[in-house]
């Protein structure tokens, strides 16, 4: 994993290679990455191909700032993602640059567990507030994930397999119950290029939930995953290129009810499926002084229900359908060598309808759209110099208009290796569809509003084999949207609530070339927050990692985690109250060893996940995964 300044190389250090390296995140467009204020993590196609095996969650959640809550349970568990306190609603997901979410969810937030990591090609995380460039939801951070394209050659292909246990801590099985599988094929013929996926992966082996007692035998809860991502493109001329994406993704999987402690609550009843259907069109054309691009995209997604209701003795049907369109035009414009200008303006339409057991919402009533015109300078001095400032408008259907800013100065002192950053930004989480509309709806409801101010500095030591940043931040948050429920006369909906809710803390990463085949990766990350916001959160978080390529073919990795006590909510189902709890701490050490039997054309993996069996808990009542075994083959065609 590379960020901001510097980049660390798996063979050793490349100076020529770090001076080109650039980042997207921060201005829309690639930026040198000297020149950027802002501590960007970036996984790179090699560091993916390092950790074969795991997880798009895994692999995000060994970020600095970065937890993914789910990553370590069953495949089909929700997962949670926090950066600075903040939730799901606050951290904004790009795919190739564009906003995905589901408009039908509470929170309005995209669900991960649609997207294999085998058909990503790199990911960029910006920690902070970023709604100037990217408008809702850029609350606490942006994820921006590139997804594969074509390579230069006429026509190649890629099939890979892997299989695996998926054991918790008190299982042994050595049957694999993990398969993930799939193939790509790509090329370029003059002026036509063309790449097409398909991922398939299926799990089972362990129940969602955690037994009561010792010896319960829960039902296992199986996880299906489909993908097929299809990508054209045209380059009309030297100026003009134009891209068309679509793609299609199922999953599929059995869950139980909520856990609590009277043992009834696993099941073979429940079954969900989302789908997914996605496609978009991604016109650019170049001038003398800039580019412009427009970022257009529908995306439908359809998420059914078959509930087992404990009350009634019966089943349930509950389906939730949106629809979301974005078009997002942003021109680059050069003023000067040293100064270009961003300007664009964003649409987006949402709507969604449901139908469930008690009632439903039809999309003709449920919908808003948003307008946002918005503008960023970036100036970059000759004498170490470099500022990012902008502004957006957000003007949306329901509540009106919504201003939101950033500030963001840094200064390279070139003389000595080290660059100082800071920043203050604003942003705002529109409420959802469910929030506005739903039986629980509150249409006076309006944006939860952001806000984060930080400071940092990079440097390189030892000849530039040992890099190291460190950030520190303050997030406020106000405004934020709550459920209110009144226990005398059962009214219920959702409110703006009123008061200031904080969060700080610092993140660091280090990375040290101890030779010219052994990098040793290692990040830091200190959270502390009120109250309101404490929950799944971990005060503490290290994670480091050894990379070792032995020789040319053969590497070898090891990774450790630690994650500090959380707390969490427990529902008592004997008393029907809910208390706090406090969740242990866990340590993770993982390792992974990848051989290329036949140079850049066929690699065999193996990986070995929490060696020690570490037996503990992400969420209160539900399993975690304890030591497997991965194998798996890649082949280049």
């Amino acid at each position: 994993m590379t960020t901001c300044a510097f980049a660390q190389q798996n063979q050793g250090i490349s100076s020529q290679d770090e001076l080109k390296e650039v980042v997207v995140s921060d201005s829309k467009f690639a930026l040198a990455k000297e020149k950027s204020g802002k501590v960007i993590t970036k996984i790179t196609a090699q560091d993916l191909k390092n950790k074969a095996g795991q997880s798009l969650a895994n692999i995000l959640s060994s970020v600095a700032g970065l937890e993914i809550n789910g990553n370590q349970s069953a495949a089909g568990k929700n997962l949670g993602y926090y950066i600075r306190g903040g939730k799901n609603n606050q951290v904004l997901i790009l795919i190739d640059g564009i906003p995905v979410n589901d408009a039908s969810g509470i929170s309005f937030e995209y669900d991960l567990r649609l997207l294999p990591v085998d058909q990503v090609e790199s990911i960029e995380i910006m920690k902070g507030a970023a709604s100037t460039l990217y408008g809702s939801g850029a609350a606490t951070g942006v994820i921006s994930i590139t997804l594969k394209k074509s390579g230069k050659k006429a026509m190649e292909g890629n099939a890979y397999v892997n299989a695996g246990t998926n054991n918790t801590a008190a299982t042994d099985k050595t049957s694999a119950q993990s398969y993930n599988q799939g193939f790509s094929v790509n090329g370029k013929a003059k002026k036509v290029n063309y790449f097409a996926s398909l991922n398939s992966t299926e799990i089972s082996g362990m129940s969602q939930i955690a037994p009561v007692n010792p010896t319960d035998d829960y039902e296992e809860d199986r996880f299906s995953r489909i993908n097929y991502l299809a990508k054209l493109g045209y380059q009309v001329s030297d100026k003009l290129t134009l891209d068309f994406f679509g793609n299609y993704d199922k999953v599929s999987a059995d869950y139980d009810a909520t856990f609590d402690n009277t043992g009834k609550n696993d099941t073979d009843l429940n079954t969900t499926e989302s789908e997914q259907f996605r496609f978009g069109f991604v016109p650019k054309y170049k001038y003398a002084k800039g580019e412009f691009v427009l970022n257009s995209s529908f995306n439908k997604i359809v998420r059914t229900y078959n509930d087992f209701d404990f009350y009634s003795n019966k089943p349930g049907f509950s389906q939730y359908e949106s629809r979301s369109v974005n078009l997002d035009g942003f021109n680059k414009y050069e003023v000067s060598e040293r100064f270009f200008i961003v300007a664009g303006a964003q649409y987006q339409f949402h709507d969604m309808n449901s139908e469930t057991p008690f009632g439903g919402i039809l999309k003709e009533a449920t919908q808003f759209n948003m307008i946002d015109p918005y503008i960023t300078g970036v100036f970059s001095s000759d004498f170490g110099l470099n500022l990012n400032a902008g502004a957006r408008l957000n003007i949306h259907s329901e509540y009106g208009n919504q201003l939101v800013y950033n500030v963001n100065p840094s200064y390279d002192f070139q003389a000595v290796p080290l660059k100082v950053l800071a920043s203050y930004s604003t942003a705002f989480v529109t409420p959802s569809l469910y929030q506005l509309y739903s039986e629980y709806g509150n249409s006076a409801l309006t944006p939860e509003k952001n806000s984060t101010i930080e400071a940092g500095f990079e440097t390189e030591l030892l000849a530039k084999k040992i890099k190291l940043n460190a950030v520190v931040f303050y997030r406020e948050q106000t405004n934020f949207i709550g459920f209110y429920f009144n226990p005398v006369t059962f009214d219920s909906n959702y409110i703006n609530i009123d008061g200031l809710n904080k969060a700080k803390g610092v993140e660091t990463e280090v990375s040290f070339a101890l030779s010219d085949k052994i990098n040793w990766n290692s990040n830091y990350t200190f959270t502390q927050v009120d109250r309101a916001l404490d929950r799944l959160i971990p005060k503490h978080k290290v994670n480091s990692a050894l990379d070792f390529q032995i020789n040319n073919r053969l590497f070898l990795g090891v990774d450790y985690q630690y994650v500090d006590s959380r707390n969490d909510a427990f529902f008592d189902g004997n008393t029907f109250a809910t208390t706090k709890i406090v969740l242990g701490s866990y340590q993770l050490v993982n390792t992974s060893v990848r051989y290329e039997l036949v140079k850049s054309r066929l690699s065999i993996f193996g990986a070995i996940s929490n060696i020690l069996n570490a037996d503990f808990v992400e969420n209160v009542g539900y399993n975690t995964l304890g030591r497997n075994f991965k194998i798996g083959m890649n082949i280049l065609l």
